[in-house]
């Protein structure tokens, strides 16, 4: 479904509730299936985190987890270490095209018993689940940091716990960081020194708990694209967040003062951010450790009409589309100019941007919602829209109660 989003004025204060993190639900929903005695509350209602639900509880012997990357990588080390069980795990056309072969050499290192299906490196695979005693495994570290996430957290149920070793510049260090936090939280003892994570067998601690997730960030910078786009003055008001989040996209809150964003963490965990004033300084950031926000930010930089200089964006290329050509394609068409590498994306700034064009989302949630705020400067047209449902179904009815103009 196509929809139009009329140039549009947002309210000077407004409100939002965001759902619960996709990226700390798919955690702590597949530690759960290991540790049953946790609950959770506030999980995501994303598609990504209903499809990782719905796989952990599936007696299925053919488990299809659509677009979902995260529950690719995470369910193809849970299924390794249940025993007796045997799982085909599958997804879209374009999941089968997405390299799962460096998770797939660890676990087979740590004896995973693991084939695939059509193409070599690439799903469908064939999981025979067993009991993995070895613990030592190396694994290249400027990859997606979900390879390392899916190892560390099926590692305290390895029969003589993790010793994983990374080799090169790591990537996404926050999210790695997050996992081994989340695994604390249950009583798994781990540690990371250097380049080696090491995580002890079993948990120390099983008495019940229960586990609330927080917010979404990568939710959370929508708004701020929104704020930075609108008049000075504008607040919007976002829940629920903590300060020391465990999220990498939490350095939102740096990267926005860049744009005159003032970022206040109010007592009821909610957020308040406010434009007080604006800059049209140029903008260079290296995001490896965030590159789910590259996209917002360059669509804001756009917007604004600053050029940005970003780097650190060598896992763009294997999310849900190649993020850098979509975003090269689509900016162009709205009049930008932007150059990029393998890794790296560079917006030269712009006075003007094209009426009513139609953005293409190539089946990527964040293409359609960093698009989105640009109807605070003209008109807009989003393809196939309710792609958002992959991490945040209630986006466009969001938008609309703080005074977007959105026609199918």
């Amino acid at each position: 479904m196509h929809i139009t989003l009329q140039k549009s004025i947002i309210s000077k204060q407004s409100s939002i509730q965001i759902t619960g993190s996709k990226s700390e639900s798919n955690r702590l929903l597949l530690l759960k299936a290991l540790y049953p005695e946790m609950s959770l509350e506030n999980v995501s209602n994303s598609d990504d985190s209903n499809l990782m639900t719905n796989a952990l509880s599936t007696d299925s012997d053919v488990v299809d987890i659509n677009h979902a990357g995260t529950a690719m990588r995470f369910l193809t080390a849970y299924f390794s270490v249940q025993e007796g069980r045997d799982v085909t795990l599958t997804g879209s056309k374009r999941m089968k095209e997405r390299p799962i072969a460096v998770l797939v050499d660890a676990l087979r290192e740590l004896g995973a018993d693991i084939s695939y299906v059509e193409n070599e490196g690439l799903p469908p695979i064939k999981i025979k689940g067993k009991k993995l005693t070895k613990h030592k495994v190396a694994l290249k570290a400027n990859v997606s940091s979900q390879y390392i996430s899916a190892l560390l957290l099926i590692a305290s149920k390895l029969e003589n716990g993790l010793e994983l070793i990374l080799e090169g510049d790591i990537t996404s260090v926050p999210y790695i960081k997050m996992t081994l936090s989340l695994l604390d939280e249950i009583g798994v003892e781990s540690s990371f020194n250097e380049n080696v994570i090491t995580v002890k067998p079993g948990s120390k601690d099983q008495s019940p708990k229960t586990l609330t997730v927080e917010s979404d960030w990568s939710s959370a910078s929508y708004f701020f694209s929104i704020v930075a786009m609108s008049e000075i003055g504008t607040e919007i008001t976002i829940s629920s967040y903590k300060e020391n989040s465990l999220q990498g996209d939490s350095v939102l809150v740096d990267v926005y003062r860049h744009f005159g964003i003032s970022t206040v963490f109010n007592d009821n965990n909610s957020v308040t951010l406010k434009k007080e004033f604006s800059n049209l300084e140029p903008l260079t950031l290296n995001l490896k450790d965030a590159p789910d926000i590259a996209q917002t930010i360059a669509v804001t930089c756009f917007a604004i009409g600053i050029p940005c200089d970003l780097t650190g964006l060598h896992t763009l290329k294997i999310k849900e589309t190649d993020r850098l050509v979509a975003l090269k394609n689509e900016i162009e068409k709205l009049g930008g100019h932007v150059e990029i590498t393998g890794k790296s994306l560079h917006l030269a700034a712009s006075k003007t941007i094209n009426e009513s064009v139609s953005i293409a989302t190539y089946h990527d949630h964040r293409m359609a919602m960093a698009f989105a705020p640009l109807a605070l400067k003209t008109p807009i047209i989003i393809e196939d829209a309710m792609v958002v449902s992959k991490s945040y179904p209630a986006f466009w009815d969001d938008l609309k109660s703080i005074g977007f103009k959105i026609t199918k």
